[in-house]
């Protein structure tokens, strides 16, 4: 394969949402510890979140959701991260992810994005008119030598991934909770299809193991087929 292989890798609930809401104010990082029936398995996510792929790839409306805009700088890791921005991340975030990754790699459709005004050995800026989500994972292979790297975008981005084919394993923990709400984010999230014709576009999946965990949360692991 010409391109760095992907692993679709998230923390959903039940009826498949990525967060607790649809106001960027509610996140499951923030809300799920506070959930009793919940709280108590939610370590396993974390602890299975240390044994992904040594390159995780992320957007910056997520980190900066989850606060990298202003949290104190991480100690260095041996994870190198990819971030798909132009307008969430601030010069701090992209210090923070300088400092935190072993390789960062940021890529932006805007020729303003204040990763331009950073110098860090470790940063390389990936610039792109129009994303190329297919351009960023062959050049992740072929110019850092990612082979394979984690997905976890939101629902809109993973989406796009979909449709494009370029999803490889689906790797999902399910917290025993349900969320509902129609505007909130799913795991897959993005345009709809419109007709039988684009019937091509799903994601069909084989199983590869279904583990149960502790406290009602499972584990269920899954090759994209086509």
């Amino acid at each position: 394969m010409d391109r760095a292989i992907t692993t679709l890798f998230m923390l959903v609930s039940v009826d498949g949402k990525i967060s607790t809401g649809a106001s960027d104010d509610l996140d499951v990082d923030k809300d799920l510890p506070s959930i009793t029936g919940v709280k108590e398995g939610l370590h396993q996510y974390y602890e299975i979140e240390q044994t992904t792929d040594l390159w995780s790839l992320n957007s910056g409306r997520v980190q900066a959701k989850l606060g990298v805009n202003t949290m104190e700088m991480p100690h260095k890791t041996p994870v190198s991260f990819v971030i798909i921005d132009n307008t969430h991340l601030t010069k701090h975030g992209i210090q923070y992810f300088c400092a935190r990754s072993k390789q960062f790699v940021l890529v932006t459709s805007n020729k303003n994005h204040p990763a331009f005004e950073t110098e860090a050995d470790n940063l390389h800026i990936l610039y792109q008119d129009e994303l190329s989500l297919k351009q960023v994972l062959t050049e992740l292979k072929t110019e850092y030598g990612c082979e394979r790297i984690t997905i976890q975008t939101g629902g809109t981005l993973n989406g796009v991934f979909l449709r494009e084919k370029l999803i490889d394993y689906v790797d999902i923990v399910v917290a025993p909770v349900l969320v509902g709400g129609k505007e909130t984010s799913t795991l897959i999230d993005g345009k709809s299809l419109m007709s039988e014709s684009e019937l091509s576009q799903l994601g069909v999946l084989k199983l590869q193991e279904c583990n149960v965990l502790e406290n009602s949360y499972l584990r269920l692991r899954y090759q994209v087929i086509h």
